[in-house]
């Protein structure tokens, strides 16, 4: 299995993700020819640049004989120029403003900076008109998509209503057709990625100055573990966040494998002391014979020590865990500080829901902290069978390895019940639940 490591600590960008794409191996004239299928106007700038004594491969997009810029950069520039004009015709309209008659925030909309905007309908035409595959026009509409409902959730609209300012502008558009397309071409089953560094401090776009992360980005990034080294400067734009989201199956440490080759994409601006790529790591997955054999998933692991809990809530707390997802849950006696006896109460979970279950926890328990890793677990091929007993249909659960029965258990939620209702003791039940589907297993 040939697996792909996205590594952000430096955040991750459109254009930083291209250029990974070609320091790993991505034929450029691939992406060259993906930017003329779009019919744009628009073209590739690929060169070597060193990021804090990395040598990374930098992509800019240039449209219109313009070069693209960061976001930051870009909108200073827009707000800049539009600032000039506005004063340029107030000079020639013979009229002045005093200090306290100044707008607050931009300028005006009639001089409000303006960038070429599409709707996610014209974005779905152009990307399905382009001579690309079909798996990578259906990545690089879900990405589009992605930011579209991200910001319809932030600008209270809808996503057909969105119309893209930043990202829907021709550099955008290639950035994320060419992500898709060069996806593709990695030749990998699955693409992992690290926790992100999504930076601090403001910064402008087309709506003013938002925090980092922005409001789309943070909306994206829902799930996704993320922090902050403390650099003043947006690390993860909302291009980036769509591209991982969609991209990426899932969020875990370096994986054990097999390294082929590595590439570093840069990005704009060169921090001090602070390497400014995203790595792409490329190689196979380290496999064994129980790997082979068997599915591997992320799980969140959730703890909490307790120790003045009452006893008569810990029933209704492993009830309250389990109808809301919970995989598994389970108390084990230990002893605290200060001599005290105490209960380690160990949850898993999706890590979709460790957020929603971590709250239940501290609704219903007394602790005052919960602890949260992330771990893989193999697990074995699992299906469901009927069987049929004197009292009524019992399920079955079978677990296999390379199609061998290595595991069955009758449900004991439907022996219960049909000990209840027709006063039969479990274990009879039970034993011939297993009776039965011993012998359906022994038919030709």
């Amino acid at each position: 299995m040939r697996i792909a490591y996205l590594e952000c600590f430096s955040g991750i960008s459109g254009d930083m993700f291209l250029g990974a794409l070609v320091d790993a191996g991505v034929p450029p004239k691939l992406l060259e020819e993906t930017v003329a299928a779009l019919g744009l106007g628009a073209r590739l700038e690929i060169s070597r640049v060193v990021r804090s004594g990395i040598s990374a491969t930098k992509v800019d997009v240039w449209v219109d004989g313009e070069k693209d810029l960061p976001r930051e950069e870009y909108w200073k520039q827009q707000y800049s120029r539009s600032a000039e004009h506005s004063h340029h015709e107030h000079e020639h309209d013979g009229h002045s403003h005093s200090p306290g008659e100044k707008r607050a925030g931009p300028p005006a909309h009639e001089h409000q900076p303006h960038e070429h905007t599409r709707g996610l309908t014209e974005i779905r035409e152009i990307i399905s008109a382009a001579a690309i595959s079909e798996g990578a026009k259906k990545t690089a509409i879900a990405i589009f998509e992605a930011l579209g409902r991200a910001e319809a959730k932030i600008h209270a609209t809808s996503i057909e209503s969105v119309h893209f300012h930043e990202v829907g502008a021709v550099d955008a558009m290639v950035d994320i057709v060419c992500a898709a397309v060069g996806a593709e071409a990695l030749g990998v089953d699955e693409i992992i990625c690290s926790s992100l560094n999504v930076g601090g401090g403001m910064v402008k776009c087309a709506h003013g100055t938002f925090p980092v992360p922005a409001p789309a980005t943070v909306e994206l990034l829902k799930d996704a573990p993320v922090y902050s080294s403390g650099l003043q400067a947006e690390l993860v734009t909302p291009t980036g966040a769509a591209i991982v989201k969609i991209l990426a199956s899932r969020f875990a440490a370096f994986p054990e494998m097999r390294i082929e080759k590595s590439g570093y994409g840069a990005g704009s601006r060169d921090f001090p002391g602070h390497p400014n790529v995203v790595r792409l790591t490329i190689g196979e997955a380290a496999s064994n014979a129980l790997a082979a054999k068997t599915a591997s998933e992320t799980v969140t692991v959730l703890e909490a020590n307790l120790d003045d809990l009452n006893p008569q809530v810990f029933g209704y707390v492993m009830d309250r865990l389990f109808e809301e997802s919970a995989l598994d849950a389970f108390v084990v006696p230990v002893q605290m500080k200060k001599n005290r006896p105490g209960t380690l109460l160990t949850v898993l979970c999706k890590p979709e829901d460790a957020s929603r279950l971590t709250q239940l926890i501290f609704s219903e328990t007394t602790t005052l902290g919960v602890r949260r890793r992330d771990e893989m677990r193999q697990t074995l091929a699992r299906r469901w069978e009927n069987v049929r007993t004197p009292w009524g249909e019992v399920r079955i659960k079978i677990a296999s390895m390379n199609g061998t029965v290595t595991n069955y258990s009758p449900e004991y939620e439907d022996c219960r019940q049909i000990a209840a209702e027709h006063h039969v003791p479990l274990k009879t039940v039970i034993q011939e639940a297993a009776r039965a589907y011993l012998g359906d297993a022994a038919k030709p």
